[in-house]
């Protein structure tokens, strides 16, 4: 009972703070029948009901004036009770009594469902306690709508960034996130913070979970704010053309090249040009022009003063020079201007890693540790790539067959996908250690160097920024680079792996790394899985007497001089037609090859362009509708050419010099063939019409090829394996007696 009127609100609220609900409680019920008009009472006690579980007994004990009150009264109730229940959400939140705020926050959205930063606040404790399931929901609180609304919304800017943060992580791919972004880009009185939120989740949907197109959408959202932002516009080229949009990707690139003004930025958007025009073919003079170009901002770059650049500008600097290789076969050229722009990468990147506190040095610490090596070599293998790609169809042979008594095998996995993947989980079995990391460069280089890892493989040389930077940060005493592509020119890598034909004798005069060549082959696989056909030559109007000749590769390999000897050869064989397949841009690559046949004389009737198939195996049995592939130069095909070699099918490829205009030799060579092995243009063509003429020739080789399966280094990944491993025991041997040297000395 209260015997003193004014003295009992200190009494509840000692009650209230010792969570003494019920004593508390009491007090206001009393003070309500002795007051009964005095409408604070009623939120007070409402709330200590709530406190208590007794939802349904608060709330009416906050109706009990409502319904007593006129227009003017309702609005000024509702916001003191609204008052009321938000300063103790925030002061529960304060406590981290997430639960009871959640709580406490439903029951203010009932009483102002409009209210836009409670709403927020909701949102973000429904992700911390994950009640979150049901995007309906959201979309229920009308959030969208009240940020779309006309009238003046005081929102939190810091809630409403942390909101879209959260939501794109976890609805990476719901359509709801580009309605969410546009309605909130009006409250960003800072573009930048805008642009740090989308940028990163554009990154994860484009990139990892591989959906370019609704990555592009939520980057071209962002022109809303900075149609000029050169970041923005690079990214956005990127996912256009990773989406196949070529032309949009290709206008992008050019206005992101006009508005560049560093020449490390214009290196790039020329990148980017390139890789449009290449991937969707046919553009030849302008790739020609473009690619000019570069190689003058690169040497412009090079002659330059250092100047100071941050991370994302230095990770650009050598992934755009991967273009020119497929343009011109001119090795020695090239690698001047790469190896040096590798070094400029590596100058960069190492002082930036130091200033980050990172500095990987190793230290041997006694003698015994380098001659008589007590464990298992720690070998390291780091790729994006350990997937449904090339590389990954590739390699498996190497992880499959390792001697794991003598080898500790550890696999890093660059930017790890989540999205299913047959191959990505094949090697998630087979490769020992397994890292399944991200795109930070420091993180990855830290993770190799706390598992002291011996030699370190590197399969993606160039073709990813990210794992340059990580060969460039040296984390491990011995790095190589394998199979991705050319050497990367770092001169923190040790050696490349190459054979007797892949590189030409005096290579070495103009590459960095020390070449180490295997005394056969630098890959060998087991074979390939070949599916059901899906292509007949009835369905493409080909007579079943004709003789098919096929060139299967992307866009970018399209070189026109090329393209002029495949057609002087159907010109030359009777009855024959060219089957042409590879991701391209359709309309833009069937011009390109019509033109060349209609100024070489050939019917364009006698072409015909493939579709993509569904799977690598079907397109490996689609294959066997040719007679003769024709391989592609200045850059040959590689898995491709093993996929021809595999089904038995004789090939054509022309001989240069630089490691890409080799791949297809060495690979017919340690398959035992050298019919169809070109020196010059005119033997390519020579080879092509007689190939096609002479069908006793074509069935000595596919005989030859088929029966090489059983004897051939190209297909016998153990003893490519095995070879591999002597390799990097010799490897260690060397670094082991360098350092005993330097120590003694």
């Amino acid at each position: 009972m209260i015997t003193d009127i004014y003295n009992w609100q200190d009494q509840a609220k000692e009650y209230f703070i010792k969570e003494n609900y019920v004593q508390a409680a009491n007090l206001y019920e009393q003070a309500i029948t002795i007051e009964p008009n005095t409408i604070s009472y009623y939120w007070d006690l409402g709330l200590l009901l709530l406190l208590q579980g007794q939802e349904a007994e608060a709330q009416m004990t906050w109706m009990l004036p409502m319904t007593e009150a006129d227009e003017e009264q309702l609005e000024m109730w509702t916001n003191e009770l609204f008052k009321v229940l938000q300063i103790e959400a925030q002061r529960r939140e304060a406590l981290a009594e997430y639960s009871l705020v959640w709580l406490i926050r439903q029951h203010i959205r009932e009483i102002n469902p409009t209210h836009i930063n409670n709403l927020l606040q909701i949102f973000l404790l429904s992700i911390r306690l994950q009640k979150f399931e049901q995007i309906n929901d959201f979309k229920e609180w009308g959030l969208i709508e009240l940020l779309n609304t006309k009238e003046k919304i005081e929102i939190n800017t810091e809630l409403l960034m942390e909101v879209l943060k959260e939501f794109l992580n976890i609805a990476h791919l719901h359509p709801i996130n580009l309605n969410l972004i546009e309605a909130s880009l009006p409250y960003f009185s800072d573009p930048h913070q805008c642009f740090c939120i989308l940028l990163p989740a554009a990154m994860q949907i484009g990139h990892t979970l591989r959906q370019p197109l609704l990555a592009a959408s939520l980057l071209e959202l962002y022109l809303q704010l900075e149609p000029d932002n050169v970041e923005n516009l690079r990214h956005l080229a990127t996912f256009y053309q990773d989406a196949r949009n070529y032309s949009q990707g290709i206008e992008t690139a050019r206005l992101c090249y006009s508005l560049s003004e560093s020449l490390a930025d214009k290196i790039f958007a020329l990148h980017l040009m390139l890789r449009g025009l290449m991937s969707a073919g046919g553009y030849w003079q302008e790739i020609c022009t473009t690619c000019e170009e570069l190689e003058t901002v690169y040497k412009q770059f090079i002659k330059a003063q250092r100047i100071p650049l941050e991370e994302g500008r230095i990770l650009r600097l050598l992934t755009p020079s991967f273009a020119i290789p497929h343009i011109k076969d001119a090795p020695a050229d090239f690698r001047a201007i790469h190896n040096k722009v590798a070094e400029i990468f590596q100058n960069y990147i190492q002082p930036f890693s130091q200033s980050q506190g990172k500095n990987y040095v190793r230290k041997i610490i006694n003698n015994q540790s380098l001659t008589h090596h007590p464990k298992k070599l720690k070998i390291g293998y780091i790729s994006y790539a350990l997937r449904n790609h090339s590389v990954g169809w590739l390699a498996r042979w190497l992880f499959q067959h390792h001697d794991r008594d003598k080898f500790d095998i550890h696999t890093y996995f660059v930017n790890y996908t989540l999205v299913n993947d047959y191959l990505q989980e094949w090697y998630l079995t087979q490769a020992g250690k397994a890292r399944q990391l991200g795109i930070n460069g420091l993180e990855i280089a830290d993770q190799i160097y706390q598992d002291e890892i011996d030699i370190l493989i590197d399969l993606d040389s160039i073709t990813l920024d990210i794992t340059s930077e990580v060969m460039a940060l040296k984390p491990a005493p011995i790095q190589v680079t394998w199979l991705g592509w050319d050497a990367s020119g770092i001169p923190a890598i040790d050696y490349f792996i190459a054979d007797p034909y892949v590189l030409p004798d005096d290579a070495q005069n103009y590459y960095t790394e020390k070449i180490w060549r295997l005394p056969q082959t630098y890959i060998a696989v087991d074979g390939f899985e070949i599916g059901v056909p899906t292509l007949r030559r009835d369905d493409l109007d080909i007579p079943m007497d004709a003789v098919v000749y096929l060139s299967a590769q992307r866009g970018y390999k399209r070189h026109p001089e090329t393209t002029r000897w495949q057609m002087q050869i159907i010109k030359q064989v009777p009855n024959s037609y060219f089957l042409i397949k590879g991701l391209a841009e359709e309309e833009t690559i069937k011009r390109f090859f019509y033109q060349i046949a209609e100024e070489e004389g050939v019917d364009c009737s006698r072409l015909r362009f493939l579709p993509q198939v569904h799977s690598e195996s079907v397109h490996r049995a689609n294959l066997g509708i040719a007679d003769i592939v024709l391989d592609t130069f200045p850059y040959n095909g590689a898995t491709t050419t093993l996929e021809t070699l595999w089904m038995g099918i004789p090939l054509v490829t022309r001989v240069g010099e630089q490691f890409a205009a080799r791949n297809s030799y060495t690979m017919m060579m340690n398959a035992g063939i050298t019919e169809g092995i070109a020196w010059t243009d005119e033997e390519y063509i020579e080879w092509g019409i007689r190939l096609g003429k002479d069908e006793t020739l074509r069935q000595q080789v596919v005989l030859k090829l088929k029966a090489s399966r059983q004897t051939a280094p190209l297909w016998n990944g153990k003893q490519f394996t095995r070879e591999m491993e002597k390799a990097y025991e010799q490897m260690w041997q060397n670094y082991s007696g360098s350092q005993l040297y330097g120590i003694q000395t």
